[in-house]
């Protein structure tokens, strides 16, 4: 079995007001995706939902079902959004083949029951980031590029957040159940993301970093918009933000990021703003 999952229970904010740095990290902070040749997954009890990736090289990985669903197959009562972050790599759902370039993203319905994942080059193996919900009901699965995202344009230079939000999928785009997924790309000389900052109490988020040299890095700032907290984040990691938090962040450099969320509605601007003299 290559596959490797843990679980964490939902944390309240009061909580949070005690926490140290490492109790922070523990319980927010996602740091062992992308590990070659295993599906690593985190099941977190914020809306059930699950973050996770899968780095095949020479051989296929498949989407095995985990004793946390208590289901035959992994899709049986959930939906999965997928963008690949490294080489050119393929899906297999029920017979069907999806290629997926740098950036592509795919989602998957319920229902699916054999699923797995190929990389076209295990020397540049792709790797696939992976967010998945609970689901009501089966929609078709469909191939989602670039190319086929809503994009906004916000923010600008004299204000550090230039960007590009690219909407990939919601329900503009593609039915789901209550998955949404996008990609955020800041431009040279902007560091800052979601500023203003927002909370959204009907759903939890999900941030994942990347696009981060080496020698830089992200600091995520989050907690209730008068207790703010932050973690400082590396290239390929991810912060779990629950739904009473706000997530924003600034780099030592400008980066990319993939939002991923499910809750109450499919509205994505079903948002609470703090503008920046708010935030304490």
């Amino acid at each position: 079995m290559n596959t490797e999952i843990e679980s964490r229970y939902a944390v309240g904010p009061n909580e949070v007001k005690g926490f140290d740095t490492e109790q922070l990290r523990n319980e927010f902070l996602v740091d062992k995706l992308m590990q070659a040749d295993k599906v690593y997954w985190l099941y977190t009890h914020y809306e059930r939902f699950m973050v996770g990736s899968a780095v095949p090289l020479n051989n296929a990985l498949t989407l095995e079902t985990l004793d946390n669903l208590k289901a035959a197959h992994f899709l049986d009562g959930r939906e999965l959004g997928i963008i690949n972050v490294g080489g050119k790599g393929s899906i297999t759902a029920d017979g069907e083949t999806y290629s997926l370039d740098y950036k592509d993203a795919l989602y998957l319905g319920r229902g699916n029951k054999s699923v797995s994942f190929r990389s076209d080059d295990a020397k540049n193996p792709a790797k696939f980031y992976l967010n998945s919900a609970p689901a009501h009901h089966s929609y078709p699965n469909k191939h989602v590029t670039k190319q086929d995202a809503n994009v906004l344009h916000l923010g600008s230079l004299e204000t550090s957040n230039e960007r590009n939000i690219n909407q990939m999928l919601i329900n503009t785009v593609v039915q789901t159940c209550q998955l949404q997924m996008g990609l955020t790309e800041l431009k040279p000389g902007s560091v800052w993301n979601t500023m203003p900052a927002h909370q959204h109490d009907r759903r939890n988020e999900v941030y994942f970093y990347f696009e981060i040299p080496q020698e830089q890095a992200v600091c995520h700032f989050m907690g209730e918009p008068t207790e703010t907290r932050h973690l400082w984040i590396h290239n390929e990691q991810a912060v779990v933000s629950p739904p009473w938090s706000i997530h924003s962040g600034a780099g030592t450099q400008n980066y990319s990021f993939i939002w991923g969320m499910a809750g109450e509605n499919l509205d994505y601007d079903d948002m609470d703003k703090y503008q920046p003299q708010q935030l304490r």
